[in-house]
């Protein structure tokens, strides 16, 4: 019996919904072809699934976020779908190439090279960041490591500088703020009086939380400054030098303005890179993001039967909820696709994706405090606590990601008229 692959790339959230979908609900509704049957092989640099949720507080506390809430493995989450009979195969590795034409991607794994064939190819290898606190680019050990010397560090830091108004930025300058400073307390003071750290967050906008209205955005810096936190707005940090500043080990940061400011521990929050760097440039836009038809998430350049998903793909502004919208149309138009190539019947209809542009972030900031807004809606501090800042959601929805009990339903879906889906031949 010959084996056909669906081939996923990235073990992070849209990875491991595109597997546990196509495992429950694509595979199992294909058409039965003769000595043929279709697998999905899932490829991640690390055995284990990072929670880059909790990176803010992970980072910078081992008490309040533990390697056991942050690190989880990935295989066993997948015990339904592996052993002799099963439809699943996990590749610790890589990606390094593409063959769009010979319908094969290149990995470098620990035992080396190995070229895998697909019949069908989603690409779901995220982002990185600038900060290695914030991005799991190996494995786990490395992250810790990663950890320990950043939290030794930390401890004796007297001025911490952080660049990005972004939630990440906003996030980790709430919880090294009330690391270094302490919890206020009920009545306390706009600012510490004497804060045992100097803590100065940088934001190139003119607010904090871009994507948030202007009132929340001065309630964040409002919760911050509570803690210990100076926000510098207009601010863009254009270099870093080590071995400087007034003291030495420090770094030394060049703002735009031709001014410069030292710090003993500086943080790089502004954003992130798309893990595309394996892929021609044919299949990517300006931004190094993945191409694709922004309504069935099809990367069309690269022939029939490649999806993209998450916050490497063109079609998304980003975020973990917007998957529960955009996996389902992925995994719907892939199984549409490859039912019209095995039956040779005309291919069904398209399911859309529609993206969700409503008012919807939250941002905890210290262990107490934090804003948001969901579906246009302002979201009070002890929400945004109850949701996320008590734990950064490891105990909501870190288990259902991993183990795919988001995806135990397919959901449903109705067609738009005239619609119909790729014409595979």
């Amino acid at each position: 019996m010959s084996t056909e692959t669906i081939l996923i790339l990235g073990g992070s959230f849209a990875g491991l919904g595109a597997a546990h979908y196509a495992l429950r609900h694509t595979i199992p509704k294909l058409p039965v072809k003769e000595g043929v049957k279709y697998t999905v092989t899932l490829v991640n640099p690390s055995k284990e699934f990072y929670w880059r949720i909790a990176g803010p507080r992970a980072a910078v506390s081992k008490s309040l976020m533990p390697r056991s809430k942050y690190l989880y493995p990935i295989e066993p989450a997948f015990a339904y779908a592996t052993g002799p009979e099963g439809t699943f195969e996990f590749v610790e590795g890589s990606a390094t190439h593409i063959d769009t034409d010979g319908r094969t991607v290149s990995v470098t794994t620990p035992e080396g090279e190995r070229d895998i064939q697909y019949a069908a190819l989603i690409i779901a290898t995220g982002v990185s960041t600038p900060s290695p606190l914030f991005t799991q680019t190996t494995n786990g050990d490395d992250l810790e490591i990663t950890y320990d010397a950043f939290q030794q560090s930390l401890a004796t830091a007297k001025h911490v500088v952080i660049s990005g108004g972004g939630p990440v930025g906003v996030e980790t300058a709430g919880e090294i703020a009330e690391f270094l400073n302490g919890k206020p307390g009920l009545f306390a003071p706009s600012s510490p009086k004497n804060p045992t750290a100097k803590v100065t967050l940088i934001c190139a906008d003119e607010k904090l939380l871009p994507l948030l209205r202007e009132s929340i955005s001065k309630t964040a810096e409002k919760y911050l400054k509570r803690l210990g936190t100076e926000v510098l707005y207009n601010t863009k940090v254009v270099g870093t030098s080590e071995n400087g500043g007034e003291g030495e080990g420090q770094t030394v940061i060049q703002l735009a303005d031709g001014k410069q400011m030292g710090a003993d521990l500086y943080i790089d929050a502004t954003g992130v890179r798309p893990n595309t760097s394996f892929l021609p440039k044919e299949l990517l836009d300006t931004r190094n993001k993945v191409a694709c038809n922004p309504r069935t998430l099809r990367v069309e350049t690269a022939g029939p039967f490649v999806y993209v998903l998450g916050d490497v793909a063109s079609y998304t502004r980003g975020g973990v909820m917007d998957l529960a919208d955009a996996v389902p149309v992925a995994l719907t138009n892939l199984r549409t696709d490859l039912t019209a190539h095995i039956s040779g019947d005309p291919a069904g209809p398209d399911r859309f994706y529609t993206a969700n542009l409503k008012e919807q972030q939250i941002a905890p900031i210290g262990t107490a405090k934090g804003v948001g807004a969901f579906s246009g809606w302002r979201v009070p501090s002890l929400m945004v606590w109850f949701l996320k800042g008590r734990d950064y959601m490891v105990g909501m929805m870190a288990l259902p990601t991993l183990n795919g009990d988001s995806w135990k339903k397919e959901g449903k879906w109705k067609a738009e008229v005239g619609q119909v889906g790729l014409s595979s031949g």
